[in-house]
Parts: structure tokens; C-alpha cells; sequence
């Protein structure tokens, strides 16, 4: 446990600044925010840490099996940073803010187009929703797109220039996916490539059906108000990285299956050579 206590704590920093950085650039919604933001940054930075100390982990999957986790995590403090920045005031004064800003507006622009997810996160909004809500929205929601396919990328290049997982060392099923009970019963590879399935279909729906949802509360009296920053910044931050996150989830379980397939087919080829099963 204290091995690991040093990189626990680090990662611990790292998710309060992720969770503070907004309150630095953006205004609060409400006088108490500020103590409501510390009590999340604290909560969040005890789960890290028993996550990461301890000997294994309770919820956290690929802990002991990088760069996984890391990939997520800074995709989405990057994104989480860079829409601190283009929401912000600072974008009046600072020019690389500006230059930051005019490079949003063409990405949300180019990604803008008929039935896209950004299209879409458009849509959702109320017809009197005005001029500039609605490109905050477009540019932030094109960044935040971008930022999550190029981290999907990353991911599945790392995945084959690497070989991972196996270049990180032997690969525990017990500690790496907590939740995943071998010995439930049925087949371990094809509940494997089930759960990878189901990620994979749900990563690739979610973009779409998530502004589709929003539109129909609002179509039957509900109502969605984005126009503070920070309420922006958060809900495109989950739109455009939990689809991220379940398809690179979906390829990692993918990537586990063929592993363990692999093996096995290594030690049956090897009882046959020993002459414990029959050719």
C-alpha cells in the first residue's frame, strides 16, 4: 500500500485541479458554489485515493494497466481546460484565448453539419435560445467532440504499437476489472465480447441519443438552462467523454477476450504436444 500511496496522492491533485480549474475562469451559479465545488474536489480526491492506494481497486478498471486511464483522464482535463478558456472573459483580452476561440468556432463550425452530434446538441436547444448560447454551444461541442475521437485514436494506435496490455506487465483480471466476475458462470470470452459489444453500441448511440432526450423533456414542459458557463462546460464535458470513454472501455474488453482466447489456445496446443489430450 505506501508503494503506491505517492502516485495516489498525485493522481489525487490532479482530479481536485481538474474539478477547480472551471471555478478559476468561469463564474459560479449560485453564492455557495464555491463550498459545493470543494466538497465534490474532496470526495473526489478520497475516491482516488482508496482506489490507488489500496491493493486492488473497488470500482476503477485497468488500474495496474496504462496508459488506459491516463488517456481518459487527459482528454478530459484537456477538454475541461480548453472550454475554461474559450467561456471565459479572458478570451477579450488574452490573445491566445482569442486565437483558442477562432479556432473553436471553425471546428464547431466544419463538425456542424446535417445529423452530426454536434448538429444535434444544436437542435436540442429551445428555438428562443439566443444567437450567442447557441455558438457557445456549436464551438464547444465541436472541441469537445474532436478531443474525444483523437483520444479514442490515441488509444487504439497505443493498443497495437504497444500490445497492450501485455507490455505493461501480467495482466490481473481481478485487479484490472474489479467488476467483472469470472466465475458468474458461462463462457469468460464470450461474456467478454458481450460487454465489449454492448460498450461499443452504447459509446457510438449516446452522441445522438442524449441531445434527442433533452429535446423531448423540453417538448413535454421541462426545461434545459445552459446559459452559465459552468453548466455548459460540465454537460458538453459528459456529452462528448462518456460516449468516449465506453467505446474505448468496449475495445479494451475486445482486446482482453482475444488475450485470454490466445492463451488458451497456447495451453491447449501445449497439453497436445505433451500428450495430456488427444490431437
Amino acid at each position: 500500500m505506501f508503494s503506491r500511496l505517492p502516485g495516489a496522492l498525485f493522481r489525487a491533485f490532479l482530479v481536485v485541479l481538474l474539478i477547480v480549474v472551471p471555478s478559476v475562469f468561469l463564474p459560479l451559479a449560485s453564492s455557495d458554489g464555491s463550498l459545493v465545488v470543494l466538497l465534490i474536489a474532496m470526495c473526489a480526491a478520497f475516491f482516488t485515493l482508496v482506489e490507488y492506494a489500496g491493493a486492488s481497486p473497488s470500482i476503477v478498471e485497468f488500474r495496474d494497466a496504462p496508459p488506459f486511464n491516463r488517456i481518459r483522464f487527459f482528454a478530459l482535463f484537456i477538454t475541461v481546460g480548453i472550454l475554461s478558456v474559450v467561456l471565459s472573459d479572458a478570451v477579450q483580452t488574452n490573445l491566445a484565448a482569442q486565437l483558442l476561440e477562432v479556432l473553436g468556432q471553425r471546428i464547431g463550425e466544419s463538425m456542424d453539419f446535417p445529423f452530426s452530434p454536434v448538429r444535434l446538441l444544436v437542435l436540442m436547444m429551445p428555438p428562443d435560445t439566443n444567437a450567442a448560447t447557441i455558438e457557445a454551444l456549436r464551438m464547444s461541442g465541436g472541441l469537445a467532440y474532436l478531443i474525444s475521437l483523437l483520444s479514442i485514436a490515441i488509444f487504439v494506435i497505443m493498443l497495437r504499437l504497444k500490445r497492450w496490455p501485455r507490455r505493461s506487465g501480467t495482466f490481473n483480471v481481478w485487479v484490472n476489472l474489479p467488476r467483472f466476475d469470472p466465475t458468474a458462470g458461462g463462457d469468460v470470452v464470450a461474456r467478454l465480447n458481450k460487454d465489449s459489444g454492448v460498450n461499443l453500441i452504447l459509446g457510438f448511440l449516446l452522441p445522438f441519443v442524449i441531445p434527442a432526450v433533452v429535446k423531448l423533456v423540453t417538448l413535454f414542459g421541462g426545461s434545459v438552462n445552459i446559459s452559465n458557463p459552468q453548466t455548459m462546460l460540465w454537460m458538453i464535458t459528459a456529452w462528448a467523454f462518456l460516449p468516449a470513454s465506453l467505446l474505448m472501455r468496449g475495445v479494451a474488453l475486445n482486446r482482453v477476450a482475444q488475450l485470454i482466447h490466445t492463451q488458451r489456445k497456447k495451453a491447449y496446443a501445449q497439453a497436445v504436444s505433451d500428450g495430456m489430450l488427444p490431437a
